[in-house]
């Protein structure tokens, strides 16, 4: 089973995505430093990184097992249930490394999560306790989570990919002439009718999950992160001026803030964002994922943070703006959609008839019905007014759905599943339209060309198709990972 990660429902799929990423990704940067021959251990350098990367799962300031937070070195240093376990200077009497070592219970971390630390990570703590246990991060009470992110440098993107990365995100720039999809540290830019790779950005993000274009036509709002690390919320100018060139391939640099590649960034956070919505208006963007909140911002007042809502009780999937601009329909692995009224500050209904996390939602132009698509492979057909309840249920999908979108002008729906197809249907009666066959892995990603005449869709292998809107032809189909181009129709 394959899935990317918004369905981390069981060990074995969270495991087939590791290995499925093993090839491009090196160990964290906080975590690879360890002390120089001579030098003292750091605790910011050295231990916090193994903290982060093998104790929060149990004792971040969430969870807190044992009543042990470990994400300030106060609350670290003050212990739990038991009281301080470390002793400066005094490993033998230090319990913390008792637990670590395996030689008193509890064993940290349990075998359930990952098992016991390896030894010269274990030896690394004793010798920071045996040397006095010191801290030199910013004050004793700073987020830990929050200082390893500043400390951590993203990687450049490779010049060629060993394998096909996987499409979780893609979008047609405004002229309908290119695409931006997601790429592994990058926004890879196609000029897809010539099956040409023109522009590569480099991102801190290590995965764009959604991406759109704003009002002015030049603007990229990009929702992405790196899975149990951060999530962020950038946009970027694509036709910033001086770019580098090699080759054919003009490079951007999104990550320093010098470079003018990187406008604004609106948010950042310990996970994931997952999805992105811009109001009919223009004048709202919203923003959900991992933390269970949706963001809203104003365009017209400097990006103001206007909401932050927390209305699913677990990770948000899917954000879509209704008509009126005053009402936003979101989905959740909580198996539930929802319609939010944004001039309330309520939740005015619940769609629960999936049972299954939900994954994508899509709202009619009128405003009147939702549609949405998840693990039950079922997309449902909704009133998102009054009571919410379900107007059909449409199989035809043999697997999870990803990707729903609402034709702007047209009766058409279109959505994209597990399955390798992707199918455009009537949302007025519920039948199939066309089934888009021909890719040969999960198909995760869909956008729509701004005059509507085109699809686009990209899966977990990197190719990524272009059909026509009006009767389902190919217009072209290219791996879009670079060193992997095999542009065709």
């Amino acid at each position: 089973m394959r899935s990317y990660r918004l369905c981390i429902l069981c060990p074995i799929v969270a495991a087939a995505l590791a290995l499925a990423f093993a090839f491009f990704r090196p160990p964290p940067a906080e975590a690879q430093a360890t002390p120089a021959a001579g030098k003292p251990v750091s605790f910011m350098e050295h231990v916090a990184p193994i903290l982060k990367e093998n104790c929060y799962a149990c004792h971040d300031a969430k969870k807190r097992k044992g009543k042990l937070d470990m994400t300030t070195f106060e609350r670290f240093m003050k212990g739990g249930e038991r009281g301080e376990d470390i002793t400066p200077g005094k490993p033998e009497e230090s319990a913390l490394l008792s637990f670590i070592k395996g030689e008193d219970e509890p064993r940290m971390p349990p075998k359930e999560i990952a098992g016991l630390l390896p030894k010269e990570k274990v030896t690394v703590i004793e010798r920071w306790i045996k040397e006095g246990a010191k801290y030199d991060g910013p004050t004793p009470q700073a987020d830990l989570v929050a200082e390893l992110r500043k400390r951590w440098t993203p990687p450049m993107p490779p010049a060629t990919y060993p394998r096909s990365s996987i499409v979780r995100a893609l979008a047609f720039t405004p002229d309908n002439q290119h695409l931006v999809i997601g790429g592994h540290h990058e926004l890879l830019v196609w000029d897809f009718n010539a099956g040409k790779l023109v522009k590569r950005l480099r991102t801190r993000a290590e995965r764009a999950n959604a991406m759109l274009f704003l009002p002015d036509g030049k603007s990229l709002v990009v929702a992405g992160g790196r899975p149990g690390q951060e999530g962020d919320v950038r946009i970027y100018n694509l036709d910033a001026p001086n770019p580098k060139k090699e080759g054919d391939v003009f490079l951007l640099d999104g990550v320093d803030e010098k470079a003018g590649v990187l406008v604004r960034e609106l948010v950042q956070t310990d996970d994931e964002i997952f999805c992105l919505a811009l109001s009919p208006d223009g004048k709202l963007l919203a923003a959900g994922g991992c933390d269970r909140l949706v963001r809203i911002w104003n365009l017209s007042q400097d990006y103001k943070l206007e909401q932050s809502i927390e209305n699913h009780a677990d990770w948000v999937l899917g954000v879509a703006f209704a008509a009126d601009n005053k009402h936003l329909l979101t989905c959740s692995r909580d198996k539930t959609a929802k319609v939010w009224d944004l001039a309330t500050k309520e939740s005015v209904l619940t769609f629960p008839d999936h049972q299954n996390p939900v994954y994508a939602v899509a709202v009619k132009p009128d405003g009147k019905i939702g549609v949405s698509g998840g693990e039950d492979a079922q997309l449902r057909f909704w009133n998102a007014v009054g009571e919410g309840k379900q107007v059909r249920a449409v199989g035809g999908h043999g697997k999870a759905i990803w990707r729903v979108l609402y034709h702007p002008t047209k009766p058409i729906v279109a959505t994209c599943s597990s399955d390798m197809t992707v199918r455009l249907w009537n949302p007025d009666n519920g039948q199939a339209i066309k089934t888009l066959s021909g890719h040969s892995d999960w198909v995760y990603a869909l956008a729509l060309s701004p005059n509507g005449e085109l699809l686009a869709s990209g899966t977990w292998n990197g190719e990524v198709r272009v059909w026509k809107v009006a009767d389902g032809a190919v217009v072209k189909a290219f791996n879009a990972s670079p060193g992997m181009q095999t542009a065709g129709k």
